[in-house]
């Protein structure tokens, strides 16, 4: 079976009862083709990244018309790289949605890691390949793989955005294992990381839930107060963050003052607004819609600052015309020259004596070069009076060019700034939205951390009273 086959034959995969007890590794063919491609070179036709992204979207358009062997078929006609990655990425989502056995997404994602080897090391790839691992481990953990969970989370980076969810999952399926130390330390980890992040509420809960299958009762319900407390913390946190948002702005309380955090706010137990902040900012920006309306500000905000400066400009431009008007227009024309042009007329009739004598060749010759040097600097002193005198029309034509564009630099810098208003009240609105999604999210957390304190304590009062019971017969309290 060809590379080529196997790519078009996926769309088409149906599960067998061979599948479901198929081991860890991918069958012979399959990984004789997969090595196949990545070593061939010249396979297909490279375009480049915008043909492949093209691609990408006819298969997108495709797979959200229900038509994924059509999908699977553009699929298999791109180049490895990142953008077939992402497409079989997505594929393996409908197939784990349609299939109740995981087998065929798995094959999928195998085919979409295979496929983003090609791609070049960015962080993109990184990104997208640790989604790829995160994805594969949650489904090989559905399907009651739990070695092969761990296999593909452990390989998730450690400075990964989606690394607390991988370590919650990991330690998922070392619970299933019986290995409930090693779990633990994994929710640990997980519990570093601000609860905006995925994964993170889940492994506070957990870690109650592993002392407990553990048989340490009393750390059990202190795990369980903790992360109570937490997740109360956290709910203070987000109505602080939404009152930052109301009164300055999400765009300053999110955008702009997300630098001030720092690097290290993941090494910290801290529950301050300053540090769960840039999470909450990267989860918000998940969203295409939430990029489009923080972009829309910032772009407003970049032209808005461009318009102030060339406000600013033609401000002092046409200040300084007004000056050399008022300067120019204090002097009549010819005041600078008249004594200039009183010196060349004396100086003129000065050399028409000296011509009228007897002079020899020599004289005669350097007296006509100062005549022609005279009439050259009356004829100069003329021009500069009539430049002069043309000066303030000149000067005035400027100014009035400089005030219209000022003006409509005016009306152009108050339409921009009407228009961040609105982009900024949209972007408001929609975080709000979010924070308040992540209050409810916290609330949810909240309500399953008291049912397993309320469970616990139910489970203890009844084995003490058990333990009531049967002490009660042994000495014979209670008996007629």
């Amino acid at each position: 079976m060809t590379f080529r086959t196997l790519l078009i034959s996926l769309a088409f995969f149906v599960t067998s009862p061979l599948m479901v007890s198929a081991s860890s590794d991918l069958p012979a063919d399959i990984r004789a083709g997969l090595e196949q491609f990545t070593q061939a070179s010249g396979l297909g036709i490279d375009l480049g990244d915008r043909h492949q992204r093209e691609l990408y979207q006819q298969a997108e358009e495709a797979r959200l018309n229900g038509q994924t062997d059509e999908a699977g078929r553009v699929l298999a006609e791109m180049k490895a790289g990142y953008w077939a990655a992402v497409g079989y990425l997505n594929l393996s989502t409908d197939y784990a949605r349609e299939d109740l056995n995981p087998a065929r997404a798995l094959v999928a994602l195998r085919v979409a890691m295979a496929m983003l080897e090609a791609e070049e090391k960015s962080a993109r790839r990184e990104d997208l390949r640790n989604r790829l691992l995160i994805r594969a481990g949650y489904l090989a953990y559905q399907h009651e793989e739990y070695e092969k969970a761990i296999g593909f989370l452990e390989k998730v980076a450690l400075d990964s955005f989606n690394t607390p969810r991988a370590a919650y999952l990991h330690g998922l399926a070392l619970s299933q294992r019986n290995n409930h130390r090693a779990a633990m330390q994994s929710w640990h980890r997980a519990r570093k990381y601000p609860l905006a992040y995925p994964g993170v509420a889940d492994a506070w809960i957990a870690m109650g839930r592993g002392y407990d299958l553990s048989g340490y009762l009393g750390q059990a319900g202190e795990a369980y107060l903790a992360a109570n407390a937490a997740f109360e913390s956290e709910r203070v946190t987000l109505r602080k963050l939404a009152d930052k948002i109301r009164s300055e702005g999400a765009y300053k309380s999110l955008v702009e003052d997300a630098g001030e955090t720092g690097v290290d706010w993941f090494l910290a137990d801290s529950r301050k607004l300053a540090q769960p902040r840039t999470a909450y900012l990267l989860r918000f920006m998940e969203q295409p819609k939430a990029q489009q309306a923080a972009g829309r500000v910032a772009t407003l905000e970049v032209m808005e600052t461009r318009l102030a400066g060339f406000q600013r400009d033609l401000q002092v431009f046409a200040s300084v015309l007004a000056e050399q008007i008022a300067l120019v227009g204090g002097r009549a024309a010819g005041t600078g020259t008249t004594a200039l042009a009183k010196r060349g007329a004396d100086l003129r009739a000065r050399l028409d004596q000296l011509l009228a004598q007897t002079l020899d060749a020599g004289q005669e010759s350097r007296l006509a070069k100062l005549s022609k040097t005279l009439a050259d600097t009356r004829e100069k002193l003329h021009s500069l009076d009539q430049r002069v005198s043309e000066r303030p029309g000149v000067l005035r034509a400027l100014r009035d060019q400089a005030l219209a564009l000022k003006r409509r630099n005016e009306a152009l810098m108050s339409s921009v700034q009407g228009l961040r208003r609105d982009a900024e009240t949209a972007l408001d609105t929609m975080t709000l939205e979010y924070v308040a999604s992540q209050d409810q999210r916290m609330a949810f957390a909240l309500d399953k951390t008291a049912q397993q304190i309320a469970h616990l304590y139910e489970y203890l009062a009844l084995q003490n009273l058990a333990e009531s019971d049967l002490s009660g017969e042994k000495t014979g309290e209670g008996r007629p």
